[in-house]
């Protein structure tokens, strides 16, 4: 296998990665393969080709951090809400009940393909299977969920 292969091997499989992660070092890493390959095609010894994927690399992540952090704010304030996540990104989020909540119990409900374990304090009779509930905080991994104001 020569040389340029392997680099552009190289890079594929960080893309591919990039892809499936969604992590920025990936794509710098990416990056930093493709600057050694054009090293390489330059006529450049191994030992600066791997100094310069290493250099551009570095320079890739300084520069491509805080810029993919401004986007990910922008996008976030463009739709009206602050960037959350983990289960700050379920707060607000609607979902189905399916297995029902009895007063003071634990129940379940399904948003997006995941089941959760939910409670919802404020509800003196209980919830059924198939209503609609809107998340509402959490302690630990279980939800607490009140049906929508209408």
């Amino acid at each position: 296998m020569s040389m340029w292969s392997i680099w552009l091997l190289v890079a594929a499989v960080f893309m591919i990665i990039e892809v499936l992660t969604q992590m920025v070092w990936t794509i710098c890493l990416a990056l930093g393969a493709l600057v050694a390959l054009v090293a390489l095609l330059l006529g450049c010894p191994l030992e600066w080709q791997i100094v310069s994927m290493a250099v551009s690399a570095l320079v890739a992540f300084v520069v491509l951090v805080p810029s993919v952090k401004k986007w990910h704010q922008k996008m976030a304030r463009r739709e009206g809400k602050a960037a959350r996540t983990g289960m700050a990104a379920l707060l607000g989020r609607r979902a189905i009940v399916t297995h029902q909540i009895e007063p003071g119990g634990v129940g379940r409900a399904r948003i997006d393909g995941d089941s959760w374990q939910v409670v919802a304090p404020g509800e003196p009779f209980g919830i059924e299977p198939g209503v609609e509930v809107i998340v509402t905080g959490y302690d630990s991994i279980i939800l607490k969920v009140e049906l929508p104001h209408l």
